[in-house]
């Protein structure tokens, strides 16, 4: 299987009714549908894993998890291959970092990414490294200046949208419609992060929890 391989949510793909689903009831009212389940997520987040060790064996990993919206997914990655070393002959030696970017107000890109805390990028310099999150092209740039090894990007989801640069990451879990998603530690102005499932926003809830 390639690593571009991806699943697709098609465009008019209406999701799931929230009652099939355990949805806090704080969010109830802010919520069209489940796009993409939990269980769904699990499962092809332990897919990536499974390619990510396969393709990378035998390198040294520093895994950079890119904050706040990448710590769920990197945690169930990382976790994942923490299981496939354990338990299979193939395994990667693995360490972590962490950095932050901030690219979003309300619901809009501000085409400004702001690199807020993480530790000295330098550090990586030598490194084969894996990244999870977005506004990659800003961080690749920055990557680049430490001259890493090899540089591997993993993305949960990418959206289809004309705004897209058309940039790629290695490691695709799913291709998602233009709609505004949160859940799974993906928020609107810090809210929704503790949403187990990756659901719709409704229009009403953009004005509710507008900064």
């Amino acid at each position: 299987v390639p690593s571009s391989y991806k699943l697709c949510i098609a465009d008019d793909s209406k999701g799931h009714e929230l009652s099939l689903f355990c949805v806090p009831k704080h969010y109830e009212e802010d919520l069209d549908s489940v796009v993409i389940p939990n269980g769904l997520i699990k499962d092809r987040t332990e897919r990536l894993a499974r390619d990510i060790v396969r393709d990378m064996g035998g390198h040294h990993i520093v895994a950079l998890c890119v904050l706040k919206g990448g710590y769920k997914f990197f945690a169930d990655l990382m976790d994942y291959i923490k299981t496939l070393n354990q338990n299979s002959d193939k395994s990667v030696p693995l360490t972590v970092d962490f950095i932050r970017l901030k690219s979003y107000s309300n619901d809009q890109s501000t085409n400004c990414v702001k690199v807020i805390g993480g530790d000295e990028l330098s550090a990586l310099t030598g490194k084969d490294i894996v990244e999870t999150g977005k506004t990659m092209e800003t961080l690749l740039r920055l990557l680049n200046e430490c001259h890493p090894k090899l540089v591997k990007v993993v993305s949960l989801l990418v959206k289809r949208t004309p705004r897209s640069s058309g940039y790629r990451p290695d490691y695709i879990g799913f291709e998602v419609p233009d709609k505004f998603l949160v859940g799974y530690a993906l928020d609107y102005n810090e809210y929704f992060r503790d949403l187990s499932h990756i659901c719709i926003l409704s229009d009403t809830a953009k004005e509710k929890y507008k900064v």
